[in-house]
């Protein structure tokens, strides 16, 4: 039977840590991205710059929304679980009456609510410098969900698999970062040398990316194939994850 209570409680005690950090949880993210904006407009009324049939600023604009998203729903479960096991509050939840994979849809369910307030935050403050309009409500929660749940499950991975910052910032480094970077975030894949775009072509991230970016323009365009192909991607990932949490790999240290 599914303990609720517990489930609420953990939920409750993630959004309640939240918000008390607020200026890191919330703050810190949205002025990085406040930056990035300003030095974009900056350069982009320099340059007269434009992508497709996009302005630059508005091109970039969906994809550092789902960067700060992604890099939050990765660092949130990962350092509230290393943190737990580095000073020992993690035993007590396991000896409680709550099971591992109910812990892990906890921190998945917090991060969804997370996920939705910081993308809602940087709407509203992306509103007072583009002009800047969501034509596809239904896709955009869609596919922010997706962003949200995926990299929710790395970060839960590497937490309840390891146990020091070493190894939760070295994900954070070298795949989290670079995955956001290299997926379509800045930069149009027509300006990829032919020899390369391949790795873009095969990564479900970017046609998140992109997919998330058409829910800004007024002629998205639903392509079933990639999207059956970015699902299929997040129920691996999600299996894999449970897998891990109910057979509870190298839970203690």
């Amino acid at each position: 039977m599914i303990n609720f209570s517990a489930i609420n409680s953990i939920i409750a005690f993630k959004l309640k840590e939240f918000f008390s950090e607020y200026q890191y949880s919330l703050l810190a993210p949205i002025f990085t991205n406040l930056l990035f904006i300003l030095v974009f407009l900056t350069l982009e009324n320099y340059y007269s710059l434009k992508i497709e049939t996009f302005s630059f600023v508005y091109f970039i604009a969906p994809g550092l929304i789902i960067m700060i998203v992604a890099q939050e729903s990765y660092d949130n479960p990962s350092v509230t679980l290393i943190n737990m096991k580095q000073i020992g509050s993690f035993d007590d939840w396991l000896i409680a009456p709550i099971s591992r994979v109910e812990i892990l849809f906890s921190f998945l369910i917090s991060s969804i609510i997370i996920g939705f307030i910081i993308a809602a935050f940087n709407i509203i403050i992306f509103s007072f410098l583009l002009e800047i309009q969501i034509y596809s409500v239904i896709f955009f929660f869609y596919y922010l969900l997706i962003v949200i749940v995926f990299f929710s499950c790395l970060g839960c991975t590497v937490g309840i698999l390891f146990n020091t910052w070493d190894t939760q910032s070295t994900f954070s480094n070298f795949f989290v970062t670079p995955i956001n970077f290299l997926s379509g975030t800045f930069f149009s894949i027509g300006y990829l040398p032919d020899n390369l775009k391949f790795i873009l072509f095969y990564n479900p991230y970017y046609y998140v990316v992109t997919f998330f970016r058409g829910c800004f323009s007024d002629n998205y365009f639903f392509q079933v194939k990639e999207n059956i192909y970015i699902l299929a991607f997040i129920l691996i990932s999600l299996t894999i994850t449970i897998y891990i949490y109910y057979k509870g790999i190298r839970v203690i240290k």
